[in-house]
């Protein structure tokens, strides 16, 4: 549930997307909401972005390649994905890996000049089963961003300080609760301030909420999954121990609509 020292870097390579995605959007003149496959991606874009920087390990090699998905994609690449025959983002996986390995052959066929400029080390060959691992990886990174960019904006808008609390923990593994509502209570400055007793039960809400929000974001990158289906997701993204609870919680309620 923690939160990278490279957020604020990556984050600002995101917002760049979110340009270049907006004005191709402008560009080809589509509508994102007009298929559900191309909201997923508008969706989760981070991901791809995320996969696309550590596989070129080069800032704007991963913009190139971003922009040359992001046209395919708005003219209309992903229409004739069929999720019955696996799921979304193994579609998007392999077009980003082939985008990826496309880039670094023609890389490779340009003449390089010799120069004393200090030259980048160029990512290896792409490599299938190193490529599914990091897309892996990028996507869990993209789940939890959203589940913690959820949890913040529901705290703006006036909900329950779930996102500083746990944001707090995380930076603070150690902290004992009293040291805990010390500080929180100095940082938020609630009406009632927190007694360790009281913010022991806060971060527990927090912690359910959390797994709550995140499984809503895996469940919304599948479609309209089983509960098996859900399962099975977060068991390939390693986030089943995030949200073990939720997922515990929605078996319960489904036994209980079924009567």
């Amino acid at each position: 549930m923690s939160m990278t020292g490279d957020d604020e870097i990556l984050q600002s390579r995101l917002s760049r997307i979110e340009t270049i995605w907006t004005m191709l959007a402008d560009a080809q003149a589509v509508s994102l909401r007009g298929s559900s496959k191309l909201a997923l991606i508008e969706r989760y874009r981070g991901a791809a972005y995320r996969y696309l920087l550590g596989a070129t390990r080069n800032a704007d090699a991963a913009d190139e390649v971003f922009q040359e998905f992001a046209v395919r994609v708005l003219q209309g690449a992903f229409e004739k994905a069929n999720p019955e025959k696996g799921r979304f983002r193994d579609y998007l996986k392999t077009t980003l890996y082939h985008l990826v390995a496309d880039y670094q052959n023609r890389q490779r066929r340009i003449p390089k000049q010799l120069d004393t400029a200090v030259v980048q080390p160029e990512a290896p060959p792409a490599d299938e089963a190193e490529s599914d691992r990091r897309f892996l990886q990028s996507w869990c990174e993209e789940l939890l961003s959203r589940a913690w960019a959820d949890l913040s904006e529901a705290q703006r808008q006036g909900g329950q300080p779930y996102f500083s609390v746990l944001k707090f923990r995380a930076a603070h593994p150690e902290a004992t609760s009293t040291a805990m509502a010390e500080q929180l209570n100095a940082l938020l400055k609630p009406t009632s301030p927190y007694t360790d007793t009281a913010l022991r039960k806060v971060l527990q809400r927090a912690r359910a909420h959390f797994a709550d929000v995140l499984l809503e974001e895996v469940e919304r990158s599948l479609g309209e999954p089983t509960i098996d289906a859900l399962e099975q997701e977060l068991i390939d993204l390693d986030l089943l121990a995030y949200c073990r609870s939720a997922l515990a919680r929605r078996r319960e309620a489904e036994r209980a609509e079924r009567g």
